[in-house]
């Protein structure tokens, strides 16, 4: 009875031994299987896709086999492995080990969208909802609305995103990217502030993010921004109007048909500072380090007044008489080719894969270069005040439109 026994254990350990090893061999056989594709796909994971789930509808579209021996092999052995959400690249010739490589690594293909210095959040916006990769939460909301999702419920939107590329994987949403261009906005703002000149006139942050905004439009020359900020914070400190046409442009809103006339400088709206004094109530643009910089560490100097060449950059005047001249110069006798900022650079082009992406609308979605008309309960509403008293400038020869991002200049 004994030995029945003992034979008995032994053929179970040996069947079961034969059967350990067909399950090796089967798993064995299931890693090393080539992906069943001719050219390059994606995997899309969404989140909460579990590995199982994700073998067998790999093996209901025919590109692996054997899913329960993949499914065991991944709960004796990676049962502690996450599966990161986004999409991993499959290539011909990769087997499933190469794919669970993949995996484990979180090797997840990524792209990008850029946020570009002088944008206003119409076209930040426009850029979000653009973006095919993005999951789409943010359309039909209002700007409010939009803060509101972002947590900053009160917070006017405009200037309050960091311009940068950043990088994400498909199904990221645009509040989770908004999120992120916004706490990078203030750690910016934060370390930029702390390494302030002593005796700049602002009492907050927010004060200077509103001056880099004016910057930020006022010229894209490195070595400009902070004689352009230097400028208005003379002027401030000697109570002169600022005087900035984009500030004016940014009140006009949509109205804005690319022309400035002495109309609209007369205009009173809340960002007119031509008709204000100080600076208008929130910034005007999104705004880089730099312009942050600058407008924290203005260059010291006599100039009051700045005009553009045309070619980009500026002439910077002590005295009315020496702008006036600059005004005959440069505005008055423009170049074919007159430019008062920089020629734009080209955005990459927008392809698949992990290629760069600006994220800037295309032609079948033009973006206004102008701000959208402003909340009017959103915005404070600042009454037009009267000129400090300056020499009168020299008129121009007829009522002609004022040309674009001129320099500050005095009342007519």
């Amino acid at each position: 009875m004994r030995r029945k026994l003992l034979l008995l254990l032994e053929t179970g350990l040996v069947l079961a031994g034969l059967c350990l090893g067909a399950a090796a061999w089967k798993i064995h056989s299931a890693l090393e299987q080539p992906l069943n594709i001719s050219q390059e796909q994606l995997l899309d994971v969404p989140k909460g896709t579990t590995p199982t789930r994700t073998f067998y509808r790999l093996e209901a579209d025919g590109i692996i086999k054997d899913a329960f021996w993949l499914r065991v092999y991944w709960r004796f052995n990676l049962t502690r492995q996450p599966l990161h959400k986004g999409e991993y690249r499959m290539q011909p010739g990769m087997t499933v080990e190469g794919l669970i490589d993949e995996w484990k690594r979180g090797d997840i293909v990524q792209y990008s969208l850029t946020l570009v210095e002088g944008w206003n959040f119409h076209q930040v916006r426009a850029a979000l909802a653009n973006n095919e990769k993005l999951e789409q939460t943010l359309n039909g909301l209002s700007d409010s609305e939009v803060m509101d999702k972002l947590g900053h419920a009160g917070i006017f939107p405009e200037g309050r995103f960091f311009p940068d590329t950043y990088r994400f994987v498909r199904g990221m949403s645009d509040v989770e990217l908004l999120k992120k261009a916004y706490d990078r906005l203030d750690e910016v703002l934060a370390k930029e502030w702390e390494q302030r000149a002593v005796d700049v006139p602002y009492t907050e942050p927010y004060q200077a993010l509103i001056m880099a905004s004016l910057v930020e439009k006022e010229t894209g020359v490195p070595q400009e921004r902070g004689q352009i900020a230097g400028v208005f914070v003379r002027r401030m400190a000697m109570g002169m109007l600022l005087q900035t046409d984009p500030t004016v442009i940014y009140g006009l809103g949509e109205r804005y048909s690319g022309k400035l006339t002495r109309a609209h400088l007369k205009e009173a709206t809340p960002y007119n500072t031509y008709m204000i004094s100080g600076l208008p109530p929130t910034p005007i643009a999104m705004v880089g380090r730099e312009a942050i910089h600058a407008a924290l560490n203005p260059v010291a100097g006599n100039s009051l007044y700045f005009v553009a060449r045309g070619d980009g950059s500026h002439v910077f005047s002590d005295d009315l008489e020496a702008h006036n001249n600059a005004v005959r110069e440069f505005q008055l006798k423009r170049r074919a080719d007159y430019r008062s900022s920089p020629a734009p650079v080209s955005a990459p082009e927008t392809s698949s894969g992990d290629t760069p992406n600006t994220g800037a609308p295309d032609s079948e979605a033009p973006i206004p270069a102008a701000s959208p008309n402003p909340d009017p309960e959103a915005l404070p509403q600042v009454a037009p005040q009267e000129a400090q008293k300056e020499p009168a400038a020299v008129p121009a020869p007829e009522p002609a439109p004022v040309p674009d991002a001129a320099a500050p200049q005095n009342p007519q």
